[in-house]
């Protein structure tokens, strides 16, 4: 039993470790962000869907339930866009430095659509990550274009945890995925006619994948996208949310210190980075441990009143 639960952890944290290297993957592909989403998507909903046909599932949901995930997909379009081009623009440790504040974005977000009050744990902890924040603009004022797209990035990310917070209750998560992918690749798509317009480079389109390009594309749709959310779903039946939560903070580090590893002096940052960087952390490993004592206290609470 013992070994079972050490396999799952041991697993969760190489799930973290690839979604960690979703941002270096942006960096090794050639083409521009939004080309990326639009691939990746395309290639995660035809794996998904192939899936579904070889094992003979349904993936027919009603038509109210089926355009919420469709804009829920959209988010998760606009998200991705955001989180590529913020590497781009900057690089991949400043990316996943403001991608380390979607928990609490999520903190903010959740009791609002909830209708339930914020608590004050959670107001502290938002001070400290705008702190930490504040410390790299002052430090890495140049890529202030990369660090607003990376926060961007992450409320976006948040809008749709929360989203899919409410779908999963009624729907397969696998199903969910597959559709929401659908929807981010059409969003993408119809996107496209703007971007020309008004960011793509000389107005065009970089659709021409080189063949190390395909075999980026392919690990980013089938290993970082597909694998990594259907093993994280089934490690979610036997580790508690606590955990996993806990762990999930962990993919900015990893992040960080593989694209230091793979690109050098590219992703050598001032101290200053780091130590807002760290402010940020520190904020996001404590929000899940002030949570678990605020429920404790919750429940201890209720049973007295009994």
């Amino acid at each position: 039993m013992l070994g079972s639960a050490f396999k799952d952890y041991l697993m969760l944290h190489f799930i973290v470790l690839i979604w960690g290297f979703t941002a270096i993957l942006g960096l090794l592909i050639s083409i521009p962000a939004v080309e990326i989403v639009f691939f990746r998507t395309f290639i995660a909903t035809l794996i998904l869907g192939v899936l579904f046909v070889l094992k003979g599932r349904r993936i027919i949901i009603p038509k109210k339930e089926l355009a919420k995930v469709l804009g829920t997909g959209a988010l998760i379009g606009l998200h991705w866009i955001l989180f590529f081009g913020a590497a781009r623009v900057s690089t991949a440790s400043v990316c996943l430095a403001g991608m380390a504040t979607c928990s609490l974005w999520t903190a903010f977000i959740e009791p609002w659509v909830n209708h339930s009050r914020i608590k004050w744990y959670e107001v502290m902890l938002g001070l400290v990550v705008l702190v930490g924040l504040y410390v790299i603009f002052r430090f890495e004022i140049k890529y202030w274009e990369g660090i607003v797209m990376a926060v961007g990035s992450a409320f976006l990310g948040a809008c749709f945890t929360v989203s899919n917070g409410r779908l999963t209750k009624k729907h397969s998560p696998y199903l969910i995925t597959f559709y929401e992918m659908m929807g981010a690749c059409v969003f993408t798509a119809l996107f496209m006619p703007f971007y020309v317009l008004f960011f793509a480079e000389n107005g065009v389109l970089q659709m021409d994948l080189t063949l190390s390009d395909w075999f980026w594309m392919l690990l980013l749709s089938g290993v970082c996208t597909v694998y990594a959310f259907s093993v994280s779903v089934e490690l979610m039946k036997r580790l508690t949310v606590f955990v996993i939560n806990l762990t999930v903070n962990l993919e900015p580090v990893y992040g960080i210190i593989l694209a230091v590893l793979i690109f050098g002096e590219k992703e050598q940052m001032t101290s200053g980075f780091y130590l807002g960087t760290l402010i940020i952390l520190v904020s996001v490993f404590l929000y899940p441990v002030f949570n678990f004592i605020y429920k404790r206290r919750k429940q201890k609470q209720l049973l007295r009143m009994q």
